[in-house]
């Protein structure tokens, strides 16, 4: 995998201008930003499958790596929709961190069967052009709202060469999402084999770590919510943690 980091790209091409998530929306299967409710169902469809002109393209990718990759569209899509809908979600950041921890376990176990599996290796040698970019910053920002308490975290990125750093939930989430979402374009274009290697490249150089990082973190606030610690110098980290996850007691002994 390490070869691959030298992957260059894109070169040009004649695509739909429009991003993923407008794609979705001006297909019906997602209503803008501001609208309610949403099909999730039929969101998945639209952004987890192939368009139809990739259909000579996905063709010459044998049945197994075209299953794992249809797996792995469906765990970014449904990650992806799900942060879309937690940032839009007014109803306290208790929800919003319980959520959290349920899609980040579910997009890493998807991160984790990549892990195990043997180098993806692209086609081509530049990547092939997929079209612009998803603006996920709005998404961003309305997250760093609703996360605001515990937002900024502090983290070790390589245990092995232990550095803590800062970091903010809200950047990092929106990172998981963009490499993710990366994977999906080339999915959606037929490009299956540059999908996986890209998902695999970036889950283990970057968004594995930085989802780690994340659930522990989200954890953290639960546990210091749900447990009885006493530990000195701990009193604002509950006291954020209570307030976050809407007052609840110590666990039962």
């Amino acid at each position: 995998m390490t070869d691959q980091q030298q992957h260059p790209g894109p070169i040009s091409g004649d695509l739909d201008p429009t991003t993923l998530l407008e794609q979705a929306v001006l297909a019906g299967a997602l209503p803008p930003m501001d609208e309610h409710p949403i099909d999730v169902d039929k969101a998945l469809a639209e952004l987890a499958r192939p368009l139809p002109g990739a259909a000579e393209a996905v063709a010459r990718v044998d049945t197994g790596t075209q299953e794992l990759a249809q797996q792995v569209a469906d765990s970014a899509a449904s990650f992806l929709l799900a942060l879309r809908e937690i940032s839009r979600d007014t109803g306290g950041g208790g929800r919003a961190i319980s959520l959290l921890l349920l899609e980040i376990s579910q997009v890493l176990l998807a991160g984790a069967r990549l892990g195990a599996q043997r180098d993806f290796t692209p086609r081509a040698e530049y990547q092939p052009d997929i079209g612009p970019e998803t603006d996920l910053d709005p998404m961003r920002m309305r997250l760093a709202a609703i996360l605001e308490p515990v937002d900024t975290y502090s983290l070790v990125f390589d245990p092995y060469a232990p550095e803590v750093v800062e970091s903010q939930l809200s950047d990092d989430l929106t990172s998981i999402a963009s490499e993710l979402e990366t994977g999906l374009r080339h999915f959606r274009q037929g490009n299956t084999e540059e999908a996986l290697w890209w998902w695999q490249f970036s889950y283990v150089s970057s968004w594995g770590n930085l989802a780690g990082a994340a659930l522990n973190a989200l954890l953290s606030v639960v546990s210091h919510d749900r447990l009885d610690h006493e530990v000195p110098g701990e009193d604002d980290v509950l006291a954020v943690a209570d307030e976050m996850l809407g007052g609840g007691g110590p666990a039962p002994r």
